[in-house]
C-alpha cells in the first residue's frame, strides 16, 4: 500500500485497532440492518418483513428498541484490534514478498490486487469466530437464545462442536479476498490519478476520497459472498442434517434460484453506506496514526 519502510507490527496492530474501532463504533448500526436484510428470506411476511435499510432500521428501532442497533457489538470490537492490525500489516509483509518474488522495486496495480487478496485470505482465519458471533447475536431470532457474546460462544460451543466456531471459513476466505483486491487495488490507482499531496489535508483528503471508492468497490465484488456468509454461519449445525446453506457457491446457486439474482445484492445499500465512507475513515485514520508514530520514533512522515 506504501512504498514507506515498514514499522514494526506492534505499531501496526496499534494504528490498525485505533482505525477499526474509530470506523466501527461510527458505522455499527449499518451492520446490523445490512445483516438483517441478508438474512430475510423470501417467505418472510407482515411486521417482520423488511422493505430497505430504512424500514429495518425503523422496525428494529420501533419493536426492539434503539440499543438494538448496538446488540452483538462486543465480538467485532474485540475483532477490530487483530483485524486491522492483520489487513494493513499483512498487506505491507505480503507486499514486501511479492515485490522480491517478481523482482520489481515498486508496487504497481496487478501487486496491490494479489497483495490485498492475499492480505484478505490471511485476515479471514482470525475474524471467522467472531463474525459467527456477531451474526448469531444479530439475527432477530437469536434474541431469545443468546444473553450476550460469552453465553453464545459457550451455547454454540456445547450444542454445535468447537469447529462450529469455524462455520463459514470457505465462504469468509472469498468475502475478504474479493474485498481486500477491490479495496487496495483501488487506492493504488486512485493515488496514482489524485494530485500528489503537498500540505497534511491533501494528504487526509486523497486518503479518504481513495478508501472510499476503494471500499465501494470492494463492496460491490464481495456482497453475493457476504449474503451467503451470513445465512452459512447462521445455520446452526445439526447432527444428521445437511445445512440448506453449507459452501459458498452453492449457496449462492441457491440464492439465485429461490430468489433471483437481486438477493445476492441483498443489505447492499446499507453495506456499501458502510464500507464506502467506513473504507475511507479506516485509511484516514490508519495512516494518521502510523505518521505519528513515524514522527514519535523521528522518522519521516
Amino acid at each position: 500500500m506504501s512504498d514507506q519502510k515498514p514499522l514494526p507490527f506492534i505499531y501496526q496492530f496499534a494504528a490498525g485497532a485505533v482505525a477499526g474501532v474509530s470506523e466501527i463504533c461510527v458505522m455499527y448500526p449499518l451492520d446490523v440492518v445490512k445483516t438483517r436484510v441478508q438474512l430475510q428470506q423470501g417467505t418472510t411476511v407482515g411486521e417482520e418483513a423488511y422493505n430497505g435499510m430504512f424500514d429495518c432500521l425503523r422496525k428494529i428501532v420501533k419493536n426492539e428498541g434503539a440499543s438494538r442497533l448496538y446488540r452483538g457489538i462486543n465480538a467485532p470490537i474485540l475483532m477490530e484490534a487483530p483485524k486491522r492490525a492483520i489487513k494493513f500489516s499483512a498487506n505491507d509483509q505480503w507486499g514486501n514478498f511479492y515485490r522480491n518474488l517478481f523482482g520489481v522495486a515498486q508496487m504497481s496495480q496487478p501487486l496491490s490486487i494479489l497483495t490485498g487478496a492475499t492480505a484478505g485470505a490471511t485476515e479471514a482465519f482470525v475474524v471467522v469466530p467472531f463474525e459467527l458471533v456477531k451474526i448469531r447475536l444479530q439475527d432477530r431470532a437469536s434474541a431469545g437464545k443468546y444473553n450476550g457474546m460469552v453465553d453464545c460462544v459457550t451455547k454454540i460451543v456445547k450444542q454445535e462442536g468447537p469447529l462450529a466456531m469455524y462455520n463459514g471459513l470457505e465462504s469468509t476466505l472469498w468475502r475478504h479476498i474479493l474485498w481486500n483486491a477491490g479495496y487496495f487495488g483501488v487506492i493504488f490507482q486512485i493515488r496514482q490519478v489524485l494530485p500528489k499531496a503537498e500540505t497534511k489535508g491533501q494528504k487526509v483528503r486523497n486518503d479518504l476520497i481513495s478508501g472510499a471508492i476503494g471500499g465501494t468497490i470492494g463492496t460491490i465484488l464481495n456482497t453475493p459472498m457476504d449474503v451467503v456468509k451470513s445465512r452459512i454461519q447462521n445455520s446452526p449445525k445439526i447432527a444428521g442434517q445437511a445445512p440448506k446453506y453449507n459452501w459458498a457457491w452453492p449457496a449462492i446457486g441457491t440464492v439465485m434460484k429461490e430468489e433471483g439474482f437481486g438477493a445476492l445484492y441483498k443489505g447492499f445499500v446499507p453495506k456499501v453506506l458502510r464500507l464506502g465512507p467506513g473504507g475511507g475513515i479506516l485509511l484516514v485514520v490508519f495512516t494518521g496514526v502510523m505518521d505519528f508514530f513515524r514522527k514519535m520514533r523521528g522518522e519521516e512522515a
